[in-house]
């Protein structure tokens, strides 16, 4: 029980603060719907494409976390400091070469077969989109600090707030209220865009002036533990593959929504629908498997791997009992909750259809996120980058491809395929979290 306790006491304010970003994913999707079925499938395509360079972020970023939390276990503050320092330089080069990447995709968005009417919308709403990342960026590497070090309210708080704000801007922005104009799904963006730079900003403020965090703002002392510290190269090695793995995890999300498009305009719609709400249960997932991954990390930097293995069951059984949990949600609510989306029934039909597939692939999901963070708590994250390729490139992109198309299963079809590649990739972290530990 000390353990449970432990997992939820760590992990309950990453999730509030996770789900506080699903309902602003929720208000986001609710509004632009309410605006216009075409701004809604629009906003499904970028947003895809944007929670692809989002997931890869936060890949890189949690590259960090059992660094700082082996330095924090060890009661070593400064050298915890010294890492996130290296880490924001770490960061900020892979998130340069990773924008202007998707930069240059902007001059591509008429080739990849997206109805020909929505450009206008998607165009300037990308633009917005991605300078926003810019200050993802940096907000997730000292959120990820943050949690090495156990302080999982600080960033709830900070969320919360910008998310509130975001919500507020949607709704002057997008319908054009007290006077603001009227700027529909790009409004939208320039909310998000707003509340990120306030959310980066309040986070820089908090490491740079807060007095819980002057420990880890004082300069090494020259020692062995200063050459030990780990350079940025040495941070980029342990940071590349585990967001390799969530970029091609994401990335086959990403294609299907491309899929879904090739579909037309409303199962696209109605894809967005599902993801939103899908995006609850892995929140839920992704937050006490972080919880459960720093709690690992601690006991690893002082070689107890009894209690390491203990705290991986904990976090195991807790993310199952959250994968029941919105399964029930869905299955009950699930019709009502799409209703709040959109006001075309249309839509709504084609939402409602998915929910037996949405339920399916919740435990698988939580399955995999469990055993991801377990091998990412061992430090030995090499095999993630294979893992990756092999359960969603080689079975989850065409298997979408086969059940959606090739068999003719439509949108159902491409929603079976992602248990099946979470199947695969669950296992698979299973297996080299057990070897790694032998």
């Amino acid at each position: 029980m000390a353990h449970y306790r432990a997992t939820l006491r760590l992990g309950f304010p990453i999730a509030i603060g996770q789900l506080g970003t699903i309902v602003l994913t929720f208000a986001d999707t609710m509004m632009v719907g309410r605006y216009g079925t075409p701004e809604l499938a629009a906003a499904s395509f970028v947003n895809s494409i944007f929670n692809l360079v989002t997931m890869i972020v936060l890949g890189y970023s949690y590259g960090i976390t059992p660094l700082i939390a082996a330095h924090e276990g060890r009661g070593e503050r400064a050298e915890a400091g010294e890492v996130l320092r290296r880490g924001v330089v770490a960061n900020l080069r892979f998130g340069a070469v990773l924008l202007a990447v998707f930069g240059g995709l902007y001059f591509f968005l008429d080739r990849l077969g997206q109805p020909a009417h929505l450009l206008p919308l998607l165009r300037p709403y990308y633009l917005v989109m991605w300078t926003s990342m810019w200050f993802v960026v940096f907000f997730s590497v000292v959120r990820q600090f943050m949690d090495g070090t156990t302080d999982t309210r600080t960033p709830m708080w900070i969320l919360l707030g910008g998310n509130a704000l975001n919500i507020g801007l949607n709704a002057l922005l997008i319908f054009g209220f007290a006077g603001f104009p009227e700027w529909g799904l790009l409004g939208a963006g320039v909310a998000t865009l707003i509340s990120r730079i306030l959310i980066a900003a309040a986070a820089v403020g908090v490491i740079l002036w807060s007095k819980r965090y002057a420990a880890y703002r004082q300069p090494l002392s020259p020692s062995p533990a200063e050459t030990a510290l780990h350079s940025v190269g040495e941070i980029h090695r342990k940071s590349w593959p585990v967001s390799a793995q969530l970029g091609l995890e994401t990335f086959a999300f990403t294609f299907s929504a491309v899929m879904a498009g090739w579909l037309g305009e409303l199962e696209l719609a109605a894809y967005q629908i599902l993801i939103a709400l899908g995006t609850l249960g892995f929140t839920l997932y992704y937050s006490f498997a972080s919880a459960m991954s720093i709690r690992m990390a601690h006991f690893l930097a002082q070689a107890d791997t009894a209690q390491a293995k203990a705290a991986c069951r904990t976090g195991r059984n807790v993310l199952l009992g959250n994968a029941t949990l919105s399964s029930l949600i869905f299955w009950v609510g699930g019709s009502s909750l799409i209703g709040l989306f959109t006001p075309d029934g249309e839509v709504v039909a084609v939402a409602v259809a998915l929910i037996p597939a949405l339920v399916l692939y919740q435990y698988a999901d939580a399955l995999q996120i469990t055993f991801a963070n377990a091998l990412r708590a061992t430090g030995y994250v090499l095999p993630m980058t294979g893992i990756a390729l092999v359960a969603y490139m080689g079975v989850g992109v065409p298997a979408a491809w086969l059940l959606g198309f090739g068999l003719g299963w439509g949108l159902t079809g491409i929603y079976l395929s992602f248990t099946l590649c979470l199947l695969v990739a669950a296992v698979l972290f299973y297996h080299f979290f057990r070897r790694t530990l032998r």
